[in-house]
C-alpha cells in the first residue's frame, strides 16, 4: 500500500510504502562511480562511513545494502563530483559536470 508521493532532494517522485522505493545506486552504478572518480573500494568507504567489505559485497552482489548505506554511497560520490542523470528510457545514469 502506497502512503505518499515527495520529492526528493534530487528532484525525483518517491514512493513512499513498504517496498515501494527501487534502488537508484545499483551494484554496476557504484562501480562505475568509483571509476569516473579513479577511488578504490578502501576510498570510498572512508568517505561513506561504512565498511569496504559492506562496497565489496555489494559490488559483487553477494548481498544489497540498506537504503540508509545506499544514501551514504551516493553523497559520497556527489560530494566527489559525481551527478546522477535520469535518462529516459534507459535509467540512472553518471556523469562528471564539465568545469
Amino acid at each position: 500500500m502506497t502512503y505518499m508521493v515527495y520529492i526528493d532532494q534530487y528532484g525525483q517522485v518517491v514512493i513512499m510504502g513498504q517496498g515501494a522505493r527501487e534502488t537508484i545506486l545499483t551494484p554496476a552504478l557504484c562501480r562505475a562511480a568509483r571509476g569516473l572518480l579513479d577511488w578504490t573500494q578502501t576510498d570510498l568507504a572512508e568517505r561513506a562511513a561504512v565498511s569496504r567489505s559492506t562496497i565489496r559485497d555489494y559490488e559483487g552482489r553477494h548481498h544489497g545494502i540498506h537504503r540508509a548505506t545506499e544514501a551514504q554511497l551516493r553523497l559520497a560520490f556527489e560530494e566527489g563530483g559525481v551527478r546522477f542523470v535520469e535518462i529516459e528510457g534507459a535509467g540512472t545514469g553518471l556523469c562528471l559536470p564539465t568545469a
